[in-house]
């Protein structure tokens, strides 16, 4: 099996609408609302950093239409079943998908990389240390807010005991590791 083939969709999303971020893509999106709308944030570009399936960036881009939505996902398989005309808000939204993983999206200088508004949702799990040393940064300098999670050790272990449901790719880290990485986030947003 091929990392993110259809065999890993076919078993790791055979019951979609049970899952974070998919079955409550609107709760997640009122939650951000309600805190953007508190911090007085004007959204007019988004970015999904592996949108999969494309629920959560659907229902963000219905919610703060966008002047630009920009789509990334690294699976052929979910890249194929994006719809931009399913997804695009209003006609006037400017959206562009990449079949690209988030590394190769860090490393491409494109003139529309600088975003209000990022969704990054159960991602690095699967990306190693090494590669988030060199990601965190870059998406601190392109991204005023991001919304970020990330499982840890304890919620995949949760998904063995409960769900019976173990993700092979995962990268099974501690919340203090999480931890770690907040604070190299903490830290590229303050330049050091």
């Amino acid at each position: 099996m091929t990392k993110f083939d259809k065999t890993y969709w076919d078993k790791n999303y055979s019951d979609p609408m049970s899952m974070d971020g998919i079955g409550n893509a609107k709760e997640h999106v009122k939650y951000l609302e309600a805190f953007l709308a508190v911090e007085h944030v004007d959204v007019s570009s988004i970015v999904d950093l592996g949108f999969g399936y494309s629920h959560l960036f659907r229902e963000m881009l219905r919610a703060f239409k966008p002047h630009t939505a920009v789509g990334i996902e690294p699976s052929p398989y979910a890249f194929k079943k994006a719809k931009p005309d399913k997804l695009r808000p209003v006609p006037s939204t400017d959206l562009k998908l990449f079949e690209e993983d988030l590394l190769t999206w860090c490393r491409t200088n494109r003139k529309d990389n600088k975003f209000d508004l990022g969704i990054c949702t159960s991602v690095f799990q699967y990306i190693s240390d090494k590669d988030l040393k060199e990601i965190i940064p870059i998406l601190a300098r392109r991204i005023k807010y991001l919304y970020l999670t990330v499982p840890t050790d304890v919620e995949l272990g949760r998904q063995v005991s409960e769900l019976e449901f173990k993700d092979e790719y995962a990268i099974h880290r501690s919340r203090k590791s999480q931890i770690g990485t907040a604070y190299l986030f903490d830290q590229s947003n303050r330049g050091l």
